[in-house]
């Protein structure tokens, strides 16, 4: 049994869509982060769960690796096919199966992406609320439990996913939780699944969460002389119980990469962005508050607006941080890490990380999904020069360790993927042998995305 066999058994189901041109190959083996390239052996597009299926019964057979594919924006090279294998892309499978306003609830297939679903409730008054930034499809966002700049609020993927149909390894199909808001009812499968990046299943369908529209919405920047500054006001603000939907961190690097890509004309300083939902009279009150508190500790240049298109702009700004962070060194590639920490431990972690930048002598862009003290770097580096790799990986590692001294996890949302495995030991202890055993009962042969999340059993 091998790839190769695999590929031939599936050709008569598939057709057409099943590739193996190096073109298609190469484009689902690419990434946004500094990952090498990781082309799959062929690319399947199934168009149901019946496929999605067979195909894995086929693969299981055969022992042929399989890997999901959404949108291809994960920034811990989980969609790469590093055994190889077939590329399951997903993006056929996009519909909105139901939707069920009465319930604040939607089925979807995992190819949909999330601005695709926001589109297509408009007309319902309802919105679903998880905003990692990257157009990422749903399914991608389930798997690695992702979240972004309004899970200050909304919570995230955990929170938002009520039920959902997966394949096993070996072709049988799932279906995991129900459209009630709780349940007691057995294991917690759905949020077993949330999180597990492919490696223990497919997921062919999810339910939602879904939110009504705010009556009202405003948002606003403000900058700060520092950032230990801006995040004690952070700290004091959510302590203080004021119901942000977004409290998002810029430092000064990141505001200067702003200004490169986006022709904005920021100060060179540490900034908050920050956005409040509600009715007309709590929204100004949500943010007289908060303006109250920030100017205590030394915010200036507050621009608020409720005008749509002006928050859509500071969002979508806000949106491209990766890209903006790529203008600060043209050709370098950039490693996008995450962690999270008690809010009482945020400005400690976040100042720590800049002065281990300046220590190093690396760039990097600091800003975070702050309110629930969530923050990436962004930092810089030239694959091919071996020093700036070494200091690199130093400043990763320190990340990781401070992240873990402070009570956090060495990831928030980006997931584990390729580039955090190494760090699964320090944060679980014995807890990673279960993890292990879990991974081992739920396919036995490992073809589902090997190589990620869990190291070698030695590490």
């Amino acid at each position: 049994m091998s790839v190769a066999s695999a590929i031939e058994a599936l050709k008569p189901l598939f057709g057409e869509r099943l590739a193996t041109a190096e073109v298609l190959r190469a484009q689902h083996g690419q990434n946004e982060a500094h990952f090498p390239p990781a082309p799959p052996d062929a690319v399947a597009f199934p168009e149901g769960t019946g496929e999605v299926s067979a195909i894995l019964k086929l693969c299981n057979e055969h022992r042929c690796p399989v890997v999901a594919y959404g949108a291809g924006s994960a920034l811990e090279g989980q969609h790469l096919a590093v055994k190889g294998g077939i590329s399951l892309d997903m993006t056929r499978m996009s519909r909105v199966l139901e939707v069920r306003a009465e319930d604040l609830n939607a089925v979807v297939q995992p190819g949909l992406t999330r601005e695709a679903l926001n589109t297509e409730l408009r007309a319902t008054g309802l919105f679903f609320p998880v905003d990692p930034g990257a157009n990422a499809s749903l399914g991608g966002m389930a798997a690695t439990r992702a979240s972004g700049t309004t899970a200050v609020r909304y919570g995230t993927m955990r929170e938002n996913v009520l039920a959902l149909e997966a394949v096993m390894a070996d072709g049988t199909v799932i279906r995991t939780g129900t459209a009630a808001r709780k349940s007691a009812a057995g294991y917690d499968l759905t949020h077993l699944l949330l999180g597990s990046e492919g490696t223990l299943g497919i997921i062919t369908e999810l339910t939602l969460r879904l939110q009504g529209i705010p009556e009202a919405v405003s948002a606003a920047t403000c900058r700060f002389d520092s950032v230990e500054d801006a995040v004690n006001a952070v700290i004091l603000t959510v302590q203080s119980g004021v119901p942000m939907a977004r409290i998002e961190l810029v430092d000064e690097m990141m505001a200067r990469g702003f200004n490169n890509l986006s022709g904005s004309a920021l100060p060179e300083k540490p900034h908050l962005f920050v956005e409040f939902h509600g009715s007309p009279a709590s929204v100004a009150e949500q943010a007289e508050r908060f303006g109250e508190i920030a100017g205590e500790l030394g915010a200036e240049g507050f621009a608020w607006t409720d005008r749509e298109e002006e928050r859509s702009e500071l969002w979508r700004m806000r949106h491209k941080a990766h890209y903006a962070t790529q203008t600060l060194a043209p050709g370098k590639r950039v490693l996008a890490t995450d962690t999270c920490v008690p809010i009482s431990r945020l400005a400690e972690a976040v100042t720590g990380a800049q002065a281990d930048c300046r220590r190093l002598g690396l760039t990097a862009t600091i800003v975070g999904h702050v309110g629930d003290g969530n923050f990436h770097c962004g930092v810089l580096l030239d694959p091919e020069d071996e020093g700036e790799v070494r200091r690199v990986e130093t400043f990763s590692e320190r990340l990781a360790e401070t992240a873990l001294r402070l009570g956090g996890t060495v990831s928030g949302e980006h997931g584990i993927g390729l580039g955090k495995m190494k760090y699964m030991n320090a944060q679980h202890g014995a807890a990673l042998a279960y993890m292990r055993a879990i991974k081992s009962a739920f396919d036995p042969i490992d073809i589902l995305n090997p190589g990620k999340l869990l190291p070698p059993g030695n590490q």
